[in-house]
């Protein structure tokens, strides 16, 4: 058994259903597994695809942000190549969060009628296909393109990857989700430190650079095909409300699909808007680092190398805290001291830099990088606030999409308020503000309660 709360799962029994087989001896029932249609308890075949499902959830982690972080560090080159105007580098820059809200969306819709695993492979060929296109891009248009082909890819495997965490490890959401988010972490801090080596030792050109990235998620691809034949099982308690099956728990003849129910009105859940917004909150601080805190060093100055390097540290920060803390707030009943805790740590830092920004920089990046953890905080929350797969699902569209667009004007404000007042004093007092209310969101979403709790229903 695991060391975690049991998350609850609801279960109905059909009248009808014939009276389960029975175990066998020293065993716990049938379990078929994710992807095979054949009682098999605990054998061989569940348990190699319930390691086959860890592995692809750690590869399609890894690839959730190099394609946007490995840009990020030729985009000067990219400009240059592409005869790219500033204007249009600077919109490409909030191009990842916006299609994040667009495309999130249509995850629900995508995983009911095929299955959330099946989405999530297609959302790896997704980004493999955009990354392979985009460096032979001849025009802006085009890279634009494979750009948001690729990060239709993201968006859609963003949503559903605290669902298939719900519904295959439904006794280890915190984990689970601390594996996959410090394998986020270590993908994005992986492509912003390797792009530029990379790119010098394949000739220098642009586009090998970024093209290379593209075979890290063809090989992400390969774990989740063994589930498409597991397609219309996997699709149906998504499309019905019913409990997810996990390798760990057993499938019996009671556990069949559920009639269809009454829909969700998770629009009336007070802990599903305060989850949207702690994510947009903290998705703004996050990318508010990544895009100027060189630049912030460098002003104050930091030599241009060392002002890279603390970067680096800030997302190095989340690769080890990235598992720590979903374990840890699987544990809890109530997150938000984690989430207070967590922005606290951010309000140091902002002020760090504000007061002393080159005799801490050291101090500062490692307090900003630990503040940047609220990103697996609210992933765990996601998969710790419904009782259901179904639940989970629209919680995860709900608070990405919705957060990903409060998430979009928090650079841009930031970069115009810096043009403006001509230094980082006010920019530094806008990030310590939106701090106060990211801490408070933090509490709310905390709280020991679900959606359906609080969600009204649909008749």
């Amino acid at each position: 058994m695991s060391d975690e709360p049991q998350t609850p799962i609801l279960s109905r029994t059909r009248p009808s259903a014939p009276a389960p087989a029975a175990a066998p001896a020293g065993g716990r029932g049938t379990d078929p597994g994710p992807g095979t249609g054949e009682a098999g308890g605990r054998g061989t075949t569940g348990a190699w695809l319930g390691r086959l499902l860890v592995v692809g959830l750690v590869l399609a982690a890894l690839n959730l942000r190099p394609a946007i972080t490995s840009l990020g560090a030729l985009l000067e080159e990219v400009r240059t190549g592409l005869h790219m105007s500033g204007s249009v580098a600077g919109v490409l820059t909030s191009v990842p969060p916006l299609c994040f809200a667009v495309f999130g969306v249509t995850a629900p819709r995508l995983a009911r009628r095929f299955g959330p695993a099946a989405i999530v492979g297609a959302g790896m060929a997704a980004i493999a296909a955009g990354l392979l296109v985009r460096p032979f891009a001849d025009g802006t248009a085009a890279f634009l393109a494979a750009t948001a082909l690729a990060l239709m890819g993201i968006a859609v495997s963003n949503v559903l990857m605290p669902v298939i965490v719900k519904r295959y490890f439904p006794g280890r959401v915190g984990t689970m989700t601390g594996l996959y988010s410090m394998a986020l972490a270590l993908g994005t801090s992986l492509a912003a430190a390797a792009t530029v080596p990379l790119t010098e030792a394949l000739g220098g050109s642009w586009r090998a650079g970024i093209g290379i990235w593209a075979a890290l998620a063809l090989v992400a691809v390969l774990p989740w095909i063994p589930l498409l034949r597991d397609r219309d099982r996997t699709a149906g308690p998504f499309a019905t409300g019913a409990p997810a099956p996990s390798p760990r728990l057993a499938a019996s003849p009671e556990q069949g699909a559920l009639p269809s129910g009454p829909a969700l009105r998770i629009v009336r859940s007070r802990t599903a808007w305060a989850l949207a917004c702690y994510f947009g909150l903290q998705a703004t601080g996050a990318y508010i680092t990544m895009g100027w805190m060189p630049q912030i060093f460098r002003d104050a100055g930091v030599p241009a190398g060392t002002a890279g390097v603390l970067l680096a540290v800030t997302m190095v920060m989340g690769v080890p805290l990235a598992f720590v803390i979903p374990r840890l707030a699987g544990r809890m009943k109530q997150q938000g001291p984690i989430a207070v805790a967590l922005g606290l740590s951010g309000l140091v830092g902002y002020a760090g830099l504000y007061a002393a920004p080159v005799a801490g920089a050291w101090l500062w990046a490692l307090l900003l990088g630990v503040s940047n953890c609220a990103f697996p905080l609210a992933l765990t929350m996601i998969g710790m606030r419904s009782r259901t797969g179904t639940g989970v699902v629209r919680l995860s569209a709900f608070a990405q999409s919705v957060g990903y667009l409060i998430c979009i004007p928090g650079p841009i404000l930031v970069g115009a308020l810096y043009q403006h007042s001509g230094g980082w004093d006010v920019p530094l007092a806008l990030m310590m503000g939106l701090l106060v209310p990211q801490m408070a969101v933090g509490v709310l979403a905390g709280r020991d309660r679900t959606i359906e709790d609080e969600a009204e229903v649909r008749d």
